[in-house]
């Protein structure tokens, strides 16, 4: 999925609900982290992996929703430089998970628009995610925050009929989506 091109001066914000605030990592949080992305049902996330990864974190890149009553970590996402052949000045929205007590209440997309929001300012023209066609919560909460489908190769059209259909979600936004 891509941020189209007709919102690149919109800076997105989502409200946290009560109880929740929002934050950028702190190097205490690892634990925590990566309690919560396997928790989400991300695999093999050990400090070594995150430490690959650092590097492509813009500063101040890595967003947490946290609950105040707990300390608990809610939900996370992340602004990464990732360049790619289909995106060579990309910036990437990545590694969206948020713990399952917490589902429910727009912590993905409030973490999801803080990143976007990230790259934004940093001045990426470019901003992509990648998600499966099972993601079903997920890509509705992108495409409420304004991403389209990115068709880039044979069948990518008649997939993402698919996935809209099943969303309920107006085939219009396939329309911004080609390269």
């Amino acid at each position: 999925m891509i941020w189209p091109q007709r919102l690149l001066g919109f800076v997105p914000a989502y409200p946290l609900p009560c109880g929740y605030v929002l934050r950028g990592y702190r190097q205490a949080d690892e634990a925590a982290y990566l309690r919560l992305l396997a928790l989400a049902g991300f695999e093999g996330w050990t400090p070594e992996r995150l430490a690959e990864i650092w590097p492509r974190v813009l500063p101040q890149g890595l967003f947490l929703a946290v609950h105040q009553a707990s300390g608990e970590l809610a939900a996370t996402a992340m602004a990464l430089h990732n360049p790619t052949q289909l995106h060579p000045a990309g910036g990437e929205l990545g590694w969206v998970a948020a713990h399952p007590e917490h589902r429910g209440k727009g912590l993905g997309a409030a973490v999801c628009a803080a990143a976007v929001a990230r790259m934004l300012r940093a001045g990426y023209r470019r901003v992509y995610l990648h998600t499966d066609d099972f993601r079903l919560p997920a890509i509705k909460t992108y495409l409420r925050l304004g991403f389209v489908p990115f068709l880039f190769e044979e069948g990518m059209e008649q997939r993402w009929r698919e996935v809209l259909r099943r969303l309920e979600w107006p085939e219009e936004v396939l329309q911004e989506g080609h390269p």
